[in-house]
């Protein structure tokens, strides 16, 4: 099977914003993108689809990415059906996929659409959700790099290789953090943590870090890493991280389960979900 970048798109900033985003992705790998297009069985009325009927709004982003990118690979794609689904469907076997983090059809207040946050719960492989249209204007700073979420005691290795691999790509920085917790006796003592416990708790939990990235190390000579052990809840540490980088990526296991919500609504850059 042909290794490719999917894009879902529909008419919102958002889509446009992650399709960008997928372009600069596809154009950085040397895989062709697809633009896919999913339209409900019950479609709009004709009033409700200006200014693009619902099979050619592929159309038109294709266009206006090749106008910029003559040297993009990219074809668009129109189905029929609920977009979740026919996206996991469609994405089977792509080397990712990447949609905005609300859609068109979303309702006020809502940061996360029902799509986004499917398909970072059931993805078949990885899929990337842009924040919105900010993340599309102009290259990434150069400064900017790869952060992932590290758990030491449950790594996901495809995590790990996504993001040594995003990072070696962009010639950026890795950045792992792992946000570790005192251990249960202490957090429940009414008495203070002792500093040289604390020390001692922590410098074994920085040993177990170095230790569970030392194969990624290993495997990718070329990438610079910052391993970060910090003593924050996993989702404040990954929402601060991410104003300073380019991508966030989280493994599905190890995501902050219940709370990857919370990360995608709160990240401050695009956040890629890699199963395990």
């Amino acid at each position: 099977m042909q290794r490719v970048i999917i894009a879902g798109v529909d008419r919102s900033a958002r889509s446009r914003a992650a399709a960008d985003w997928a372009t600069r992705e596809a154009l950085l790998r040397g895989l062709p993108l697809r633009v896919v297009h999913v339209v409900p069985a019950a479609s709009l009325d004709p009033v409700e689809q200006w200014p693009y009927r619902p099979a050619a709004v592929a159309e038109h982003v294709v266009a206006e990415l090749v106008e910029r990118h003559p040297a993009l690979r990219v074809r668009g794609e129109s189905h029929t059906g609920m977009p979740a689904p026919v996206l996991r469907a469609v994405g089977e076997g792509a080397e990712l996929v990447v949609l905005g983090l609300r859609g068109e059809g979303g309702r006020a207040g809502i940061t996360v659409g029902a799509t986004a946050a499917a398909l970072a719960e059931g993805s078949p492989g990885p899929v990337v959700l842009v924040p919105g249209p900010i993340v599309g204007q102009g290259p990434p700073r150069p400064s900017a790099g790869v952060t992932i979420g590290v758990d030491v005691r449950d790594p996901v290795g495809g995590a790990l290789d996504f993001a040594f691999e995003a990072a070696r790509l962009r010639g950026a920085r890795l950045h792992a953090v792992y946000a570790w917790k005192l251990p249960a006796s202490a957090a429940a003592s009414p008495f203070p943590v002792l500093e040289e416990d604390r020390a001692t708790w922590e410098d074994h939990e920085v040993q177990l870090l170095s230790d569970v990235l030392r194969p990624w190390r290993t495997k990718y000579p070329d990438v610079d890493v910052l391993e970060d052990v910090v003593l924050f809840p996993p989702v404040e540490a990954l929402v601060h991280a991410s104003e300073g980088a380019e991508l966030v990526v989280v493994g599905r296991r190890s995501a902050p389960g219940a709370k990857l919500p919370e990360l995608l609504e709160h990240s401050r850059c695009p956040v890629a979900v890699v199963p395990a």
